[in-house]
């Protein structure tokens, strides 16, 4: 009996369960069920990965 799981099987799997959550956390944030404090660390989180994310390539009018 092989008890190992193939690396490309866990990450399926670690995807899975973390989308999930994510899914979970935006449902409850558009319904306002997260705390303030809760909701004010997303919205620094997300300014900051704004401010890290590299420009997209511009696009000719």
């Amino acid at each position: 009996m092989n008890d190992v799981i193939p690396r490309e099987q866990a990450i399926r799997n670690a995807r899975r369960v973390l989308d999930a959550a994510r899914h979970r956390r935006d449902a409850d944030r558009a319904a306002g069920r997260l705390e303030p404090g809760v909701e004010l660390i997303l919205r620094r989180l997300e300014r900051q990965q704004r401010q890290q994310a590299p420009a997209g390539p511009r696009r000719a009018a």
